[in-house]
């Protein structure tokens, strides 16, 4: 173990040339990112999701209620032991061929057995409720946490100097305000990191995970060999537009459309600007050329601006899919159907809208088949269709 320990901090990987870990403990003079700080956030994320959680039900729910926001969920599908046993044992979405047969084997005509895998899969969604509440909660953290950044940086030299972020490195001194805003970004990344499991799940889980992952290396890399002063551009940046999507999505869930539409084309035009405009011309320039001619490259530094690509491409994966429903959102305005939320189920959606998905009750019906197809769901696809957070 200690081989590994001792192979796993190699001073050769994580620090420039001629810098040891001895160099960076912490004196009576001046305090050092020390890699034991880490250990601070795991607990720190536990407390965040209890926090949420004590959030979610005493402030949010509230709000949400006086809003006039119901948590009723969507109707349930009529109660039938073979089809329930396809859902749960085979599939949710059914193939043509197994809906021919199971319409034979229940005298059921296809039609009725697609409404109620409709109906089914609805059944399984969370409430407009639990959605407002999670948007609630995001928003009030995203706005806390940005505002928090953009007090602490604007007292530093290297928001308006990014060479400042070299200068003397790695021998910068962790201030206490640094130390703070560092833990607390690395504890949410840690509670979403775990919560995700359990939140409402949307399509592109696998790249908010990857993304949560790589927040997750980009915080601890820049933490352990002190690279945190342009860490903290990238955080503050990072968080600008989140709480805006978040803002837009409380307002499609409220059936505030003017609100909705105004949010969500202010959160565009910050996300587009901040991550394809000023990311990459004003982070990705310091940490790839201004780092290079003051400091030199070493292995970690090679691995931290990896990272940084990375969540560039992401970003730019996310800026395609906003323009995309933009685009869609522009062409249903033309229609007089303006609500880019809403077109954005087509790219990010996070529930099969029912009101969208029901088909009108077909002539003739048997009473069992009547049964099945008669009203529409309680959910609103209106409401709970939009993209799922574009999370930093």
């Amino acid at each position: 173990m200690a081989g590994i320990l001792a192979w796993f901090w190699n001073e050769r990987f994580w620090l420039p040339h001629n810098v040891t870990w001895a160099d960076l403990k912490n004196t009576e003079e001046a305090t050092f990112p020390q890699a034991e700080d880490l250990y601070l956030a795991f607990p720190l994320a536990f407390c965040i999701f209890m926090v949420r959680l004590i959030f979610e039900r005493f402030v949010a729910k509230p709000c949400a209620i006086a809003l006039n926001i119901q948590a009723n969920g969507p109707q349930i599908a009529q109660p039938n032991a073979i089809l329930e046993k396809v859902f749960t044992a085979i599939t949710k979405h059914p193939d043509e061929k197994r809906l021919e047969g199971l319409s034979k084997q229940l005298d059921w005509d296809v039609r009725s057995i697609q409404h109620w895998f409709r109906q089914r899969r609805n059944q399984e969604k969370p409430s407009t409720l639990k959605r407002f509440c999670e948007s609630m909660w995001r928003f009030s953290f995203y706005l806390y946490v940005f505002t928090y950044g953009v007090r602490f940086l604007k007292k530093t030299p290297w928001l308006w100097n990014t060479r400042h972020c070299w200068y003397n490195y790695p021998y910068q001194p962790l201030t206490p305000d640094l130390h703070y805003y560092y833990i607390l970004e690395l504890s949410f990344y840690w509670s979403l990191m775990f919560s995700q499991f359990t939140d409402i799940k949307r399509k592109d889980f696998g790249i908010m995970f990857l993304h949560h992952l790589v927040s997750i290396c980009l915080i601890t890399f820049s933490y352990v060999n002190n690279m945190a002063r342009v860490g903290t551009l990238v955080l503050c940046l990072h968080d600008s537009a989140d709480a805006l999507l978040e803002a837009a999505k409380m307002a499609n869930y409220a059936k505030f459309q003017k609100m909705c539409d105004l949010l969500f084309v202010m959160f565009a035009m910050v996300f587009i600007t901040t991550r394809l405009g000023i990311f990459p011309l004003w982070v990705l320039n310091t940490t790839l050329f201004e780092s290079w001619e003051i400091v030199g490259p070493y292995p970690s530094w090679w691995v931290f601006n990896l990272l940084l690509l990375l969540i560039q491409g992401l970003n730019c994966f996310w800026s395609y899919l906003i323009v995309k429903i933009a685009c869609k959102a522009i062409s249903k305005g033309k229609s007089g159907k303006w609500n880019p939320l809403h077109v954005s189920k087509d790219d990010r959606s996070d529930i099969e809208s029912s009101s969208d998905e029901e088909d009108p009750e077909p002539p003739g019906k048997s009473p069992h088949t009547a049964t099945t197809t008669n009203g529409t769901s309680g959910t609103n696809g209106y409401l709970l269709t939009g993209p799922c957070s574009l999370d930093d």
